[in-house]
């Protein structure tokens, strides 16, 4: 119980970078009932973007003035491609049965994945990220990284500032109306298909911030990295209500708590200590998904997807 303090701040942390990922997941199907599998993929482009900003930056450059500009090239990076993969991969597939773009998502996943290893044929094995100087500090019992600080303070100014735009803003509102029903919106004036470009590319600007969060975090980034944490990301998605924006965070603070503790504590109980690895930190997330699912499939503050004939 000593480390239960410890263990409730890294769940919220790790809980924060899944919700800023699943906020993509959740605007775009919330707009357009799609799915994007390729999401984690976009999360993962954006994490090499900033390390390229890093390695283009002259040698002895601190890490203060760096990291701006490697948020910056890490949601230039993610919101191009998004942008690009809506525009030639999900528009043309926009009338088509449900399973064409799903299909279609999972295929450009695997195309980015390559095409990653292609430009950075080191990154098979993790490229080193860089890191804040300073640190670790020490809150009362509980430690703090010096890139969680970044995490601690990118999550809840990214939903201040998300919660403005759509509530407060002339495009937001366009973004409800549409949610809700495209039709009547684009009858009313409202450019849907501009609504939707920019719901992938504010999914994708959250994803990079994420992806950044992600490097200074763990230290290092791969080619692969998007798509397990692409898929709790999702299930944060579900878990909070896929289409509410509000819920993808909540659903991802949930699911990083629920994850921390199972893995720090499931392994006390008699006969459970194999149970309790960090290997399996990934089947709890899913099971907890499952037991969501069975129980309240509309996830914890419920669906806010239009139902459309």
């Amino acid at each position: 119980m000593n480390e239960l303090p410890q263990q409730l701040v890294n769940g919220l942390l790790l809980g924060s970078m899944y919700g800023l990922v699943a906020i993509g997941y959740t605007m775009v199907y919330g707009i357009v009932q799609l799915i994007n599998f390729a999401h984690g993929e976009i999360f993962m482009t954006g994490a090499f973007g900033a390390l390229t900003v890093w390695l283009w930056l002259p040698g002895g450059t601190t890490m203060w003035i760096a990291l701006p500009l490697m948020i910056i090239g890490a949601v230039v990076v993610a919101v191009a491609i998004a942008v690009g993969a809506e525009r030639f991969a999900y528009r043309p597939l926009r009338n088509a049965p449900r399973l064409a773009p799903l299909i279609t998502a999972i295929g450009l996943s695997l195309a980015l994945q390559q095409a990653v290893w292609a430009w950075y044929p080191e990154a098979k094995s993790a490229r080193t990220f860089p890191q804040i100087p300073g640190g670790p500090f020490e809150i009362g019992s509980v430690t703090i990284q010096t890139g969680d600080i970044f995490l601690v303070v990118a999550a809840p100014l990214s939903m201040a500032v998300l919660a403005y735009f759509v509530m407060k803003t002339r495009t937001g509102r366009g973004m409800q109306a549409t949610a809700q029903d495209p039709d009547t919106a684009k009858l009313m004036g409202v450019n849907t298909d501009r609504i939707i470009v920019i719901a992938f590319a504010l999914g994708a600007a959250f994803a990079a911030v994420g992806a950044v969060a992600y490097g200074l975090k763990y230290g290092e980034i791969n080619f692969r990295m998007g798509f397990i944490l692409g898929l709790k990301a999702f299930t944060a998605a579900v878990l909070g209500g896929i289409g509410n924006i509000y819920g993808a965070m909540i659903g991802g603070v949930v699911l990083g708590v629920a994850e921390t503790l199972a893995t720090a504590y499931i392994a006390d109980i008699p006969g459970m200590d194999k149970f309790g690895s960090q290997s399996w930190a990934d089947v709890w997330a899913f099971v907890l998904l499952i037991l969501v699912l069975l129980f309240r499939p509309q996830g914890l503050l419920g669906e806010r997807v239009a139902d459309r004939a």
